[in-house]
């Protein structure tokens, strides 16, 4: 009996050993398949960022590059080459000279275009950026001979804008563009009663006679108020003799009217010999060119471009419209 009840008792450790083993196994096969799981979804997951983050920096590098990728446009065939103005023209801005005049040479030196339109749309800006522009134009005029440059003025084309018009063969306008203000413009402010209203002193230190030159916080100067007016003046024979220069004997009208910084429409440019006639650049491409194929030059803004150029020319008027500076406009 005792024995029997002993075999009986180590048969149940036996029995309860195995059953233990069993169930350690069962509990660290179910911890190792939690654990891969785990793992695969880690991985999946950083995959599944990496390609989120490829994406999102492929779209990024297509918004900063230009659209073309800088190679310039794809041309097969004869065509009409566009240029575009657009804007204020400052070096900061989508119509700064580098710009124009890059998509200029481009659409000169391909031989598939049979003549050049410079399209404006600006009420004016930089006289020395419109100076580079007018420059180049008139250069490739001289090498490229059979290859004719119109200037087609959409909305606005003035002071600036109209300097860089003048560089073409030909100018042509709608009936309603705006047309002109050749003159010569450096607005500034004065805050001196201002000062004394509320009651603040200032405070100026320079070394030289004129380095606080037109200061907006000091009384006015007579001698360098006569000294900018002649400046400006200079400049503004700069612009008169560009214009005349491009313009020759077509100019009608007294140089009084014509270059006192008023504007006109276009029918009243093609009059007073501002512009040749009234026409679009479809209409030059196809009537005049013979090519109503178009093909746009104009080298692409990029989104981070467009979104610094806002920036900068903003700042740039404000500083223009601050110390005085020259502009076109």
């Amino acid at each position: 009996m005792s024995e029997h009840t002993e075999n009986s008792s180590k048969t149940s450790q036996a029995s309860g050993g195995q059953g233990g083993d069993w169930q350690e196994d069962v509990i660290r096969r179910l911890v190792f398949a939690s654990l891969n799981e785990q793992r695969k979804a880690r991985r999946w997951g950083i995959f599944f960022k990496s390609l989120t983050f490829a994406y999102l920096f492929f779209i990024l590098i297509l918004l900063l590059l230009p659209g073309d990728g800088g190679l310039g446009p794809a041309v097969a065939g004869k065509h009409t080459a566009l240029v575009d103005v657009r804007g204020i023209i400052a070096a900061d801005a989508e119509a700064s000279a580098d710009r124009i005049i890059t998509g200029l040479r481009a659409a000169f030196e391909n031989r598939n275009s049979v003549g050049v339109i410079v399209r404006i749309n600006s009420p004016g800006g930089s006289p020395v950026q419109a100076g580079y522009i007018n420059d180049e134009m008139r250069r490739l005029r001289e090498e490229y001979p059979d290859k004719p440059l119109y200037a087609v003025i959409t909305d606005v084309g003035a002071s600036g804008a109209y300097y860089i018009a003048v560089g073409a063969d030909r100018i042509y306008v709608d009936k309603a563009s705006i047309v002109g203000s050749i003159g010569v413009i450096a607005p500034g402010f004065g805050f001196v009663e201002a000062l004394k209203k509320l009651g603040i002193e200032r405070r100026l230190y320079t070394a030289g006679e004129h380095k606080a030159f037109l200061d907006p916080f000091s009384p006015e100067n007579p001698d360098e108020v006569a000294h900018f007016e002649n400046v400006l003046k200079v400049t503004h024979a700069q612009f008169i003799r560009v214009v005349k220069e491009g313009r020759g004997e077509r100019l009608k009208g007294k140089d009084a009217e014509l270059f006192s910084g008023l504007f006109w429409n276009g029918e009243q440019a093609v009059d007073m010999g501002l512009a040749d006639g009234l026409g679009s650049s479809s209409f030059i491409a196809r009537t005049i060119f013979g090519e109503e194929d178009i093909v746009d030059y104009t080298p692409p803004v990029s989104f981070f471009d467009q979104f610094a150029e806002r920036i900068g020319a903003g700042a740039t008027r404000m500083l223009l419209d601050y110390t005085g500076g020259l502009t076109l406009r």
